[in-house]
């Protein structure tokens, strides 16, 4: 099997970007935030912000390589966004994975490519569309319609944003739990209320949704069969419960009332 890397990112408001952008100097972070919410409800009746005002505050992987099966995340709570970010990129840079998300196209990757280049992050692998590797000039990471990337959510969807659906709602209805506890929509408020461990394990238990619906699309496609689906599952229920941790222990038994 390819080395294939599920991830998944929350994002809280970038002040700072808010601050430069509306002459907000003076006003503290939460006032801020607020200002920016108020901004975009006026302009599109969501408080959503647009994907050049989103901070990256956690991202997490869910990564199967030749050497097993490993979920973590990059990322702190003191928030030196520029190093989270450039290690995802490296982690691309070594292992060329076939990078697998749901609304990936639509959010994750677009916010990564924004701050990366605010930031100045170096990016080369992901950028490589044949000038540098051949193999990549017909399967890169920047095609829509290319597999090295694989929206799951576009996909299944055939690419038509009206027949999308949440990650949640398919989990669930797939035997997977789901989400457990939070949703994108909290983070802001949990990151300020000090509860960065909540928003992380949040985060990786999305990419752990993300990576199984992989296993079951690659299944549907042909691509392995229903022993080696039933194997790849199995790799992930014990690299959960080896590494002990109570989140994982949720998903552990969500998982079990799920699939009954």
């Amino acid at each position: 099997m390819a080395n294939i890397l599920a991830f998944d990112i929350e994002t809280i408001p970038d002040v700072g970007g808010g601050r430069k952008l509306y002459g907000l100097e003076g006003l503290d972070d939460g006032e801020v935030a607020q200002v920016m919410f108020a901004k975009q409800r006026e302009s599109r009746d969501t408080e959503f912000l647009p994907l050049h005002l989103h901070r990256v505050l956690v991202i997490s992987i869910a990564l199967r390589s030749d050497t097993g099966f490993r979920v973590w995340s990059l990322g702190d709570k003191e928030l030196n966004e520029k190093e989270t970010i450039t290690r995802f990129f490296d982690g691309i840079e070594r292992y060329s994975p076939v990078l697998v998300s749901w609304n990936g196209g639509g959010f994750d990757l677009p916010v990564l490519n924004y701050r990366s280049i605010i930031l100045g992050v170096n990016a080369t692998r992901y950028w490589e569309v044949g000038e540098g590797d051949r193999e990549f000039k017909w399967n890169n990471y920047i095609n829509r319609f290319h597999y090295r990337h694989t929206d799951l959510m576009d996909v299944l969807a055939g690419y038509q944003p009206r027949a999308s659906a949440p990650l949640d709602q398919i989990s669930m209805l797939c035997g997977l739990p789901g989400k457990l506890g939070m949703d994108g929509s909290r983070v802001w408020d949990a990151y300020q209320q000090g509860h960065f461990a909540e928003i992380r394990d949040y985060c990786e238990t999305d990419s752990l949704n993300t990576y199984l619906l992989y296993l079951r699309w690659e299944f549907m496609r042909g691509a392995v069969t229903q022993a080696q689906l039933s194997e790849e599952c199995e790799m992930v229920r014990e690299e959960l419960e080896k590494q002990d941790k109570e989140h994982f222990d949720r998903f552990l038994q969500a998982w079990e009332r799920s699939s009954v």
